[in-house]
């Protein structure tokens, strides 16, 4: 926030004339959700003109100044479970690698205190730069709270900045395995779509028609099959909000366990009886390489699955092929 407490988010557009101001919050801050859009403006941190608003439903004309401000918010939570913690890959003075547990998010925001990456980050390694806003020491690039695997983060201005632009300019290297539904006709593929907040339901995206959203490209390669799931490998050339699980879900294979994006035959993707719980969905970060912004060799990490995802492939690869 700046220093008087409140962050201007611009003049509402034209489009959105009259429109409810919790849809107007969701398209001014693309990635949040309108229900945490709500959660804002009934904790008195919205205003409109000026003017405290708390009513989600209160229509806002074009041109109306929005501004979120610095309040208590009543429905803060934890950024992870009690006790979680992540694995520290690679350290050393310039930037970290550490392999992310489902459930934890990535950086304190106004409704997420407490265990969040870069907290616990600045807890163990002291202060961190905030080349992505002064919200989110260390942070460069983000996961989703419930995808596992690996973060890289800055610990000096320079090294945040290069790391920023690196992402920027898609010239880091990005594998993530997924574990999909169905059995995909393709050994390998492209997935070109583009993706852009849904309208029917504001807090997903959605894969629109051509010349609407932006431009998300994804190559997938199975790596393993199972009948019913197949093992995936995902190297996204973009880096859309959640565009791996919406552009898996768009050709009918969602990722299992994912409750926001199943596909158009939502629940009929299912996994046959006895296979162990999958409680997130299953999408791991496994590799990431990057140029070292200090030193210039490129370098690569890797983490190898979670538990729970391991023990779900391990269940599916020894089951009877009659199960």
């Amino acid at each position: 926030m700046e220093s008087s407490g409140r962050k201007p988010l611009g003049p509402v557009p034209p489009e959105l004339d009259g429109a409810r101001l919790d849809r107007v919050l969701a398209r001014l801050l693309p990635e949040t959700s309108r229900t945490r859009a709500q959660e804002w403006i009934k904790d008195g941190g919205v205003r409109v003109d000026g003017a405290r608003v708390r009513r989600p439903a209160h229509p806002v004309a074009a041109g109306a100044e929005v501004e979120l401000e610095d309040v208590a918010r009543s429905r803060v939570r934890a950024g992870a479970p009690e006790g979680a913690d992540f694995r520290v890959v690679h350290e050393d003075e310039w930037l970290i690698v550490v392999d992310k547990p489902a459930g934890m998010v990535v950086h304190p925001s106004t409704v997420v205190r407490g265990g969040t990456v870069s907290e616990l980050a600045e807890e163990r390694f002291g202060p961190l730069p905030a080349p992505q806003g002064e919200d989110r020491p260390g942070v460069v690039h983000r996961l989703d709270s419930e995808t596992s695997g690996l973060l890289v983060l800055a610990r000096t201005e320079e090294v945040g900045a290069e790391l920023v632009r690196q992402f920027h300019d898609r010239e880091v290297e990005k594998l993530y395995l997924a574990l999909v539904h169905g059995d995909p006709r393709f050994d390998a593929d492209w997935i070109e779509a583009p993706i852009g907040r849904s309208e029917r339901h504001p807090e997903r995206m959605s894969v629109l028609p051509e010349g609407e959203g932006r431009e998300a490209s994804t190559f997938y390669e199975v790596r393993e099959r199972f009948g019913v799931a197949a093992l995936v490998a995902c190297r996204p050339r973009t880096g859309r909000t959640h565009q791996i699980r919406v552009h898996l879900a768009s050709i009918e294979h969602p990722v299992v366990g994912d409750k926001l994006y199943r596909g158009k035959r939502g629940a009929k993707h299912t996994l046959p009886e006895g296979a162990p719980p999958m409680r997130r969905h299953a999408l791991h970060a496994f590799r990431l390489g990057f140029h070292h912004p200090h030193r210039g060799e490129p370098v690569a990490f890797e983490a190898p699955l979670h538990e729970d995802m391991e023990a779900l492939v391990r269940w599916l690869r020894d089951r009877p092929a009659s199960v």
